[in-house]
């Protein structure tokens, strides 16, 4: 099970318990250097008053349970206008809008792709982009977000 996941499933009913939805967990490490960051939301928006209750409680889950070796920085937020997507279902919300995908290995010679989502299915996403479409396998996928509209 990969890091952010174990930690997923540790910091889900601590959210869940203050009425507030786990978006994702985002695990990085570079060195000396660890970052947890927790995304929370909520159908009213989410307050700082929420970030500051999900850190306190994360920090001490983490305390007791110690799942990170080290010392590392806990950040809690909400997803924002570019949200980053987590999931197959989270990808499916979002089909017709614009997403940025970047890829653990380049596909077809690129890593970075920026287009329409047009599809969701069986582990896979299909992106518009130049008139071209990709599939891609949400597996190979390292990081994507919502590209934000501004009408």
């Amino acid at each position: 099970m990969k890091s952010d996941e174990r930690l997923e499933d540790l910091v889900r009913p601590v959210v869940e318990a203050l009425n507030l939805q786990l978006w994702g967990v985002e695990y990085s490490s570079h060195g000396r250097c660890t970052v947890v960051r927790i995304f929370i939301d909520n159908t009213e928006g989410v307050k700082l008053s929420d970030c500051a209750s999900v850190s306190r409680q994360v920090g001490s889950l983490f305390d007791v349970e110690d799942p990170i070796a080290g010392e590392y920085q806990l950040e809690v937020s909400s997803p924002g206008l570019d949200r980053p997507l987590f999931s197959e279902d989270q990808y499916s919300k979002f089909v017709g809008h614009e997403v940025k995908v970047t890829l653990r290995r380049p596909f077809e010679g690129r890593r970075k792709f920026k287009g329409l989502l047009r599809a969701v299915a069986d582990g896979e996403i299909s992106i518009v982009l130049d008139e071209h479409e990709y599939i891609l396998p949400l597996e190979s996928v390292e990081k994507a977000n919502i590209v934000p509209q501004f009408d």
